[in-house]
């Protein structure tokens, strides 16, 4: 099981009121929604091997380099020699050094690797798997992971934390009409506000889910740009055929690296904590109670 974490810490602070605080007034919310919601993980799903995928980089330069839009409008501060600050709220980003804390002293892998997203993280653990995978994240990016004949899928959170869709390959068809690996360019050829990726004007999804069903992916379309032979309208060739130095880069951007140099790290999942003492320390100064201790009961079983 894979935990796209920053995305869930997300969740779990907008998801949780800010009324939940440590004994010094400072809020925990996200740091007791994220353990409640890995707790409900655990009980549910039962994976052998768990890992907390970070963002040691959440907007990596080489992929800025290619799209200079991606994910610009989240900048907080630009730091030209390291990662770009993004823009947190500020009683959320204190609680984060809290949770890779207490995931630590749990026992519970934490795994962000330098110039890279948790999504390539998570795609290169993917990658390397031998066996079933669960993903799980608030990301839609995600989705061109699945893969039903590797047992890969995404656990999505519908509702809050509570509520999660298990996202398979028929699922994916039913609402977008493609596959895992036509998800990618789906979302290249459409867009993402929420990434600064422009898309193709005039292409949304559904005229893009009609694009790849006809011509199968992002290479047959533009075979079918050049061809005057293929059931293109004039304004679509049009447009595909504007969009091509977009169309060259997109893909690297939007499709997760599955060659990032992961470290050792064990990652089967904790019977008990691998530092007793520091948790200990860490639920009396965050005020962690019944979160912290019913995972660790969870962990236990």
């Amino acid at each position: 099981m894979l935990l796209d974490t920053a995305s869930l810490y997300f969740r779990a602070y907008f998801g949780v009121p800010e009324s939940v605080r440590a004994p010094d007034g400072t809020p925990v919310n996200a740091v007791r929604g994220l353990l409640d919601f890995i707790d409900r993980l655990v009980k549910d799903h039962r994976p052998d091997h768990l890992v907390a995928c970070m963002d040691a980089d959440w907007r990596p330069h080489w992929r800025v380099e290619l799209i200079p839009s991606y994910k610009a409008h989240r900048v907080a501060e630009e730091h030209p020699g390291g990662p770009d600050e993004e823009e947190v709220p500020d009683t959320l980003s204190p609680q984060v050094p809290v949770i890779e804390a207490v995931l630590d002293a749990v026992g519970i892998a934490r795994v962000g690797v330098a110039g890279y997203e948790a999504d390539d993280v998570i795609g290169t653990f993917t990658a390397r798997a031998d066996g079933p995978v669960d993903i799980v994240t608030g990301d839609r990016d995600l989705y061109q992971l699945v893969d039903d004949a590797r047992g890969v899928r995404v656990l999505y959170p519908v509702k809050g934390v509570g509520t999660l869709q298990s996202t398979d390959e028929a699922v994916l068809r039913e609402k977008y009409g493609v596959d895992g690996k036509g998800y990618a360019d789906l979302a290249l050829l459409r867009g993402d506000p929420s990434d600064g990726l422009p898309g193709v004007p005039g292409v949304g999804e559904k005229t893009a889910a009609k694009l790849l069903a006809e011509f199968g992916d992002l290479a047959g379309i533009l075979a079918a740009v050049d061809d005057p032979r293929a059931k293109l309208t004039p304004s679509q060739r049009g447009r595909l055929d504007e969009a091509r130095p977009y169309l060259a880069v997109a893909p690297k951007v939007v499709r997760v690296a599955a060659d990032v140099p992961l470290p050792e790290v064990a990652t089967a999942l904790p019977r008990a904590p691998r530092d007793a003492e520091a948790l200990r320390e860490l639920a009396a100064r965050w005020g962690l109670g019944g979160s912290l201790q019913r995972l660790l009961t969870t962990l236990e079983a």
